[in-house]
């Protein structure tokens, strides 16, 4: 397979690390964000440094997405974007401050959206935004309480991408969802304390990287719904 750009958010543990180290593996170029440099600096010492590149960013803090542009400015395109950093704040509805949402919507629905206008210009029409959402996020799924900022901000980026799909029509990027749901990730028993989920961050991993790579060449503005059990 021809070596391609990918870029993915939020890429220094869980599910994102583990697409990190697979698409290290299968050799490509490959660009983290993430908050953690200790993290990623450990994924750096494992990795060929013509390879793997970072930016220890706070996405939802940054003032202009162009910065990003400087860390691969070498890469005439982006071939794949892995939009998979989240935040999950836990608490009953009543208990949220405007802060939590405010923290929320940066993360899971802001971030990604500046980034992917900020890389437009880097996107061919073979080019696949990949954003990962939660099953919490899609219409008529199951629901669980305390989790109304996740969810609600999770569901904003599966209508962007519907909107976004659209929009850049035939010549741009395709862009689709994959909603997951039991992952065995910190940020699951976050939500689930104690919960035993089915699928393991490398398995989930695994999948990622095919839906990146393929997808695209048959879909565009879906949804897809990746769970075995509910949660």
């Amino acid at each position: 397979m021809k070596v391609k750009n990918i870029i993915i958010t939020g890429g220094s543990r869980g599910i994102g690390r583990a697409l990190v180290e697979k698409c290290l593996k299968e050799g490509h170029n490959v660009f983290v964000i993430s908050r953690s440099e200790a993290l990623l600096k450990e994924i750096a010492e494992i990795s060929n440094d013509e390879q793997f590149r970072y930016a220890p960013l706070d996405l939802a803090t940054i003032e202009d997405y162009q910065d990003i542009h400087d860390y691969i400015k070498d890469w005439k395109t982006v071939d794949v974007l892995y939009n998979n950093a989240g935040l999950l704040i836990k608490k009953p509805f009543q208990e949220l401050t405007p802060s939590d949402f405010l923290a929320s919507y940066k993360v899971n629905f802001l971030a990604p959206t500046m980034l992917i206008q900020s890389l437009h210009s880097k996107f061919t029409k073979d080019s696949h935004i990949v954003n990962v959402t939660t099953m919490g996020a899609v219409q008529g799924s199951v629901k669980f309480p305390e989790l109304s900022a996740y969810g609600s901000s999770k569901a904003t980026l599966v209508t962007l991408s519907e909107v976004l799909a659209q929009e850049f029509g035939e010549e741009g990027p395709s862009i689709n969802c994959v909603a997951l749901g039991a992952v065995q990730t910190e940020m699951l028993e976050t939500a689930f304390p104690g919960i035993q989920a089915p699928v393991q961050p490398h398995e989930m991993a695994e999948y990622l990287y095919d839906f990146g790579l393929k997808a695209h060449q048959f879909m565009n503005g879906k949804i897809v719904q990746c769970s075995s059990t509910t949660p």
